[in-house]
Parts: structure tokens; sequence; C-alpha cells
């Protein structure tokens, strides 16, 4: 800002430009509309995780991007991808869409999820429990049982030899 300051007297004036300048600060936050940073998911299937970006600072951010860090073979799309400008004190809803491919181990894994600018950016870790299929664990039962079933079906037939 640009601040004209005179000084005048009986017999002169004097006049200045004083420039002030103002600064902000950038912050940026990222988390979930409940701040849950925890869910389960099934081998083989996607999970739609709604994420908030909050503009903490006191400067508006541009061109904020989001990515993710996830296991192997695990992909995370946006939507949107980018946020083109966000004010001071505001925040935007994203959906984050996270897809875990068959065949993967039940157990807990994390996906870190960033946004991020030139000025600042922000990281929130996710923990996904995975777990396998009911249809597997009957499978598994299915075929147990029936190896007992072969078992005795010879044991019956053959005696014990």
């Amino acid at each position: 800002y640009v601040i004209p300051v005179t000084a005048i007297s009986m017999e002169d004036s004097l006049q200045l430009n004083l420039e002030a300048v103002i600064k902000g600060s950038y912050s940026l936050e990222l988390s979930t509309p409940t701040g849950r940073l925890s869910d389960d998911i099934t081998e083989g299937s996607s999970k739609v995780i709604q994420l908030v970006v909050r503009n903490t600072g006191t400067l508006p951010l541009k061109d904020i991007e989001l990515s993710a860090q996830s296991p192997t073979q695990w992909s995370a799309t946006f939507e949107p991808s980018k946020i083109d400008q966000l004010d001071a004190g505001q925040n935007k809803e994203i959906t984050a869409t996270l897809t875990v491919p068959d065949k993967t181990i039940a157990g807990d894994y994390v996906t870190t999820f960033t946004a991020r600018n030139n000025n600042a950016n922000a990281n929130a870790a996710f923990r996904m429990t995975v777990k396998t299929s009911l249809l597997t664990g009957w499978i598994g039962i299915v075929v147990i049982l029936v190896a007992l079933g072969i078992v005795y079906y010879l044991i019956r037939k053959y005696g014990r030899r």
C-alpha cells in the first residue's frame, strides 16, 4: 500500500510517499469431514473417501494439486484433481476413490493423501483395513469338507491298511 504523507509549515511543505507491505501466511490442512482417517475395504473393490482441503492461512492459495501415495498396484483418483483457487478461511470437498486389487492379503495398509502447491502442502495418512471376501471363506470351508468326505469314503471302501 502507498500512503502519501504531507508535512506543511509556514514557509515550506514536503511530500513523501510511504509504502507499507502487509505480509500474510500460507497454510493448508487436509482431512475428512468427520476427522476419521480409517476405514474398511474388501479385496478387489473400490472405496469412495470424502476429503476436505482447508486454507488455514491468511492468503489465497492457487493451483492446489492432489495426489496419493498408496501400496503397490493400488490406485487413487480424485474428483476434482486440482483446485484452481482456495481463498483464506475457505474449504473445498474432494472425492477420492481408492481401488484395491484382487488377491490383496488381508491386513492394514496406509495411503497418504497430499494436497500441495508452491507455497504450502498438507498430508493425511489414511489407514485401510483390507478384509477378504466372505465367499473366499466359504470356498475354503467347502474344500475342507470335500477333502474330509473323500478321506472318509476311502477309509470305508478300503479300510485301514
